[in-house]
C-alpha cells in the first residue's frame, strides 16, 4: 500500500506533524514507513493540511489518486505551493539538491562540515540500528558527489537527471550546483 488519502476509521490517530488527534471521518494522509518490529510497513498519519506544509509532494501525488471529495482543497493547493515557494518541503525522492538548514552536517564522503545555507546533495543511505537496517538521508558537498557515485558504482548521468527532476532550488541555483558536480 502506497502512500494515500482516506477517512480516519476512529479518532485514536495522531498526526506526526501536528501531534494533535485525527478526528474520526476526517481526511487524513497516510506515510508507508519502516516498521523496526517486522517486515510489514506501517503508516504515519497526517492531517491533509499539515501535509500541504510538511509534505506537499506526497500530498499532491496522493490527492490524484485519491477520487473522493475534498472540502479544502484550494485552500490546501495553496498550502503545498507556499510550501514549495519557501523551499520548507523536502522533494519526493534522492538523490535532491537542498541548501543547508544548519551547519550540523558532515559530508558522507569527506566527513567535513556543509556549512549553513550552502548548498548539499542528499542521497538515500542505509543505517543500521542496533540489529535492524533503516534508509535515510545523508548529504554531500555538490563537488563530492562525484568521487561518491565512483565509490558506491552509481551512474552519474542517471543521478544528475534524479538531481534536477527533484529538485525545488531556482534554476539560477540549480545551474550552479550541476557545474559544480565534478
Amino acid at each position: 500500500m502506497a502512500n494515500h488519502i482516506e477517512e480516519a476509521k476512529s479518532g485514536r490517530a495522531s498526526c506526526r506533524t501536528c501531534k494533535k488527534t485525527i478526528d474520526k471521518g476526517e481526511l487524513r494522509l497516510g506515510i508507508e514507513a519502516a516498521n523496526s518490529f517486522g517486515d510489514t510497513p506501517s503508516m504515519q498519519w497526517h492531517h491533509l493540511l499539515c501535509a500541504a506544509g510538511k509534505l506537499p509532494v506526497e500530498l499532491e501525488d496522493a490527492l490524484k489518486a485519491y477520487v473522493g471529495p475534498v472540502a479544502n482543497r484550494a485552500e490546501l493547493d495553496v498550502a503545498m505551493a507556499d510550501a514549495i515557494k519557501k523551499g520548507n518541503a523536502k522533494p519526493g525522492g534522492f538523490p535532491y539538491v537542498d541548501r543547508a538548514p544548519t551547519g550540523r552536517a558532515k559530508c558522507i564522503q569527506c566527513r567535513e562540515a556543509i556549512e549553513k545555507d550552502s548548498f548539499r546533495v542528499a542521497v538515500e543511505r542505509e543505517i543500521e540500528v542496533g540489529a535492524a537496517v533503516q534508509t535515510g538521508a545523508g548529504y554531500l558537498h555538490p563537488k563530492c558527489f562525484a568521487p561518491y557515485l565512483e565509490a558506491t558504482e552509481g551512474d552519474k548521468d542517471e543521478a544528475t537527471i534524479a538531481l534536477t527532476n527533484n529538485s525545488r532550488l531556482p534554476e539560477a541555483d540549480l545551474a550552479t550546483v550541476l557545474g559544480q558536480l565534478t
